[in-house]
């Protein structure tokens, strides 16, 4: 587009309160600097929500993946539980609705989910850690929050994937992997900028690729070797010696811990599951030739612990042209990843069509409607 373009379309979102303009703070060239356009955080914002094994968030987010407000709860592991999930969530959701500014706009829904994500409904087809099987999650949260509009669900690793490329650890790559450890291991895979979801949506489990066929543990899916059985929580902590009713981060953290003081068991714990995620990772490097691998979720608190064997494995296992030039990286997002990728969801509507979205009824009310014939000249010309 022509600068006088650029212009007109700024200044139409400047009007409406999507974006504002200021000076550079420090350009390093001569003449007359341009104008930077950043988005306007408090004026449109979404409902964001993360369902993790073990607890519930619930957010307002601005623009630009700010975190404006919170609420979370723990969430007990009793089994499928999508009507406590979504009585807690609903009731978050109305609470930071009620206590945004008056003059701000709720443009959007968007919700992550540790499990497979039908798309377009935001239907749990499958989540083993907690026994969801086609569970209307989406539906039922929209139905329960009232707001008039629809929940977007996303599968967490994916989201994640997709927040930590934009905002996180992967910025500027454009092949990236995201491994996200919860109880077990999520993945998501994002191919030359774009996720890689596959055929009917549920791409990228890259905790079920199996690894240890044989005398593999017994993963929640019913499989055995599985990634996530081998390097997921409990394989941790049976390695590490703890008692079989000790669960959740902390008790992860307390192994990684021991180790850092000198424990022998707790290192030898860390080293070989370390040694079966490097076994993963390096058959993922040889697949993808990603830029950079990201540990997300329980991986980054025990990624440090475990990256002497996860770089043995490459070493050995990796062709020498993929590994020349990936990185490893822990997020930079932390537990926040899923939770910033739900916003980025819900804000995909805005995105596409940002007047025609702030002059929906669902989007009301707003101090100042852009006109109609803003609003055409900002939507996307149909293909």
């Amino acid at each position: 587009m022509n600068r006088s373009t650029i212009m007109a379309l700024t200044g139409e979102l400047t009007a409406a309160g999507l974006v504002h303009e200021e000076m550079p703070t420090d350009t390093g060239r001569a003449g007359r600097p341009s104008l930077v356009v950043r988005p306007q955080i408090g004026r449109a914002y979404v409902l964001a929500f993360d369902v993790a094994v073990d607890w519930l968030v619930a957010a307002r987010v601005g623009l630009g993946g700010v975190i404006l407000d919170r609420r979370r709860a723990p969430r007990p592991r009793a089994g499928a539980d999508l009507d406590r999930v979504v009585r807690v969530l609903a009731e978050f959701g109305r609470r930071l609705h009620e206590a945004a500014p008056p003059d701000s706009v709720c443009v959007g829904i968007g919700a992550s989910y540790c499990g497979m994500i039908r798309p377009g409904d935001g239907m749990v087809r499958f989540g083993p850690d907690m026994g969801w099987v086609d569970q209307a999650f989406g539906a039922e949260l929209g139905r329960r929050l009232g707001l008039g509009l629809p929940v977007s669900v996303g599968n967490e690793a994916h989201l994640g994937a997709q927040a930590e490329q934009r905002r996180g650890a992967g910025v500027g790559f454009q092949n990236l992997i995201y491994l996200h450890g919860d109880v077990g291991v999520g993945g998501g895979i994002i191919v030359g900028g774009k996720l890689l979801d596959g055929e009917g949506g549920y791409g990228c489990e890259l905790g079920h690729m199996v690894v240890n066929p044989y005398q593999g543990r017994p993963c929640g899916c019913g499989s055995r070797g599985c990634l996530e059985a081998e390097v997921g929580e409990r394989a941790l902590l049976d390695a590490a010696g703890r008692p079989a009713g000790l669960i959740g981060r902390d008790a992860l953290r307390d192994v990684v811990a021991d180790a850092d003081r000198g424990d022998p068991v707790a290192r030898d714990a860390l080293h070989r599951i370390g040694d079966w995620l490097g076994i993963g990772v390096a058959n993922l490097i040889n697949l993808f030739n990603p830029g950079v691998v990201v540990f997300g979720g329980m991986l980054r608190d025990v990624y440090p612990g475990m990256a002497d064997p996860v770089r043995a494995r490459i070493a050995a296992n990796v062709l020498p042209v993929a590994k020349e030039r990936v990185r490893l990286r822990t997020s930079v997002l932390g537990d926040d990843a899923t939770l910033v990728g739900a916003a980025e969801l819900g804000f995909s509507d805005l995105l596409a069509d940002p007047l025609g979205v702030l002059a929906r009824p669902a989007a009301q009310p707003v101090t100042a409607t852009p006109s109609p014939v803003a609003a055409t000249r900002l939507r996307p010309t149909p293909r």
